[in-house]
């Protein structure tokens, strides 16, 4: 598995006003969507693509565009949905599912309890959206539910992780034979013992769209 946490200064900038406790939901949603767009333009540096021939105003000449099968982008729902806009604008060609996924706050693990995905992902690339890779179990769980039916390259987009999360991650994906890029805007401290991050931004799907009683 490989991390790669992106050194940018707008990237900063922004990641710094979604973590103050006093920025809105409104104002979270915008910078979130802002924030994936750039993680999103290094996420896609593997992205496959085709050679094309085309003819510009001024003469004939070869270029590339996306190959077939086009990439999914999976969200983890619900938080994931606020990082989906972020992404299709750059690939607004790409295929979108939804994979449902809940922690239990208890044992931390995961479980999946909706999907709307091809039953064959062979030879797809797929770009799975979770703004925080924590404990690292829902991001593991949804990466082996795409491997299983044949994704064959998987990347994940994050707002922030942790290390105790990506070591996890590694650890449940070790021996998959698949390669796996994990792209964030920051790797945090550590998680407090309700397995979140610290000093991350709180829970982003409450801070995305509220707090559901």
């Amino acid at each position: 598995m490989r991390t790669h946490v992106i050194d940018h200064p707008l990237v900063a900038h922004k990641l710094t006003v979604l973590r103050d406790e006093t920025t809105d939901s409104p104002t979270f949603r915008r910078l979130a969507d802002e924030l994936v767009t750039l993680l999103a333009y290094e996420a896609t540096r593997d992205v496959r693509v085709e050679d094309v021939d085309i003819v510009t105003p001024v003469s004939p000449t070869s270029g590339v565009k996306l190959a077939t099968p086009k990439p999914l982008v999976v969200p983890i729902l619900r938080a994931g949905l606020g990082m989906l806009d972020g992404m299709m604008r750059l690939l607004p060609t790409a295929e979108v599912g939804f994979l449902g996924m809940v922690r239990n706050e208890e044992t931390l693990e995961a479980s999946t309890y909706a999907e709307r995905l091809p039953d064959d992902l062979s030879g797809r690339q797929c770009y799975v959206l979770d703004p925080m890779l924590a404990t690292g179990g829902t991001l593991a769980a949804a990466i082996r539910f795409l491997t299983d039916r044949g994704a064959d390259h998987i990347t994940a987009v994050c707002l922030l992780a942790a290390p105790e999360g990506c070591q996890r991650l590694e650890q449940e994906l070790d021996g998959l034979d698949v390669p796996v890029t994990v792209v964030t805007a920051a790797m945090d401290e550590k998680l407090n013992d309700k397995g979140y991050i610290v000093p991350g931004l709180g829970d982003a799907g409450d801070r995305l769209y509220g707090v559901v009683h």
